[in-house]
């Protein structure tokens, strides 16, 4: 089975809200919910893959060192297998808005599963709302 990494991040603003993006149609999973990152590419760490993946999708700046690790999903779905680690971000230059046309949602960590997330997602609610 091909193993596909996807970092991805927990974007938390000053009133401790947790940004969520919506997968768009045409997409796998499209309408879900999920936390912002993307695929690392050949030749990039987790870190560097967040760092331009929040740039080319949320207009935002960051630096890997604030970006603070915090779990992982590991995943099976049915033509591959997911890991993805999870960081934590309370830092960055910039709006955060929708560069790609994507629908965006601060939410509170006890309100995470009030949103439709990909099975992988589903485990780190709990491990952000104790850590919050």
């Amino acid at each position: 089975m091909k193993m596909v990494l996807v970092s991805a991040v927990a974007l938390i603003d000053a009133d401790g809200r947790i940004l969520l993006a919506q997968r768009p149609e045409g997409k796998s999973m499209a309408g879900l919910w999920e936390f912002p990152g993307g695929k690392v590419e050949p030749g990039e760490t987790p870190e560097t893959a967040l760092v331009r993946e929040l740039r080319e999708e949320l207009g935002i700046d960051t630096h890997e060192s604030c970006l603070a690790p915090l779990s992982f999903a590991s995943h099976s779905y049915d033509d591959f297998h997911l890991l993805m680690p999870l960081f934590a971000c309370r830092r960055w230059k910039g709006i955060v808005r929708p560069v790609e046309g994507q629908r965006l949602s601060w939410a509170y960590a006890r309100d995470l599963r009030n949103y439709e997330m990909p099975p992988a997602d589903l485990p780190l609610i709990p491990m952000l709302q104790g850590w919050l």
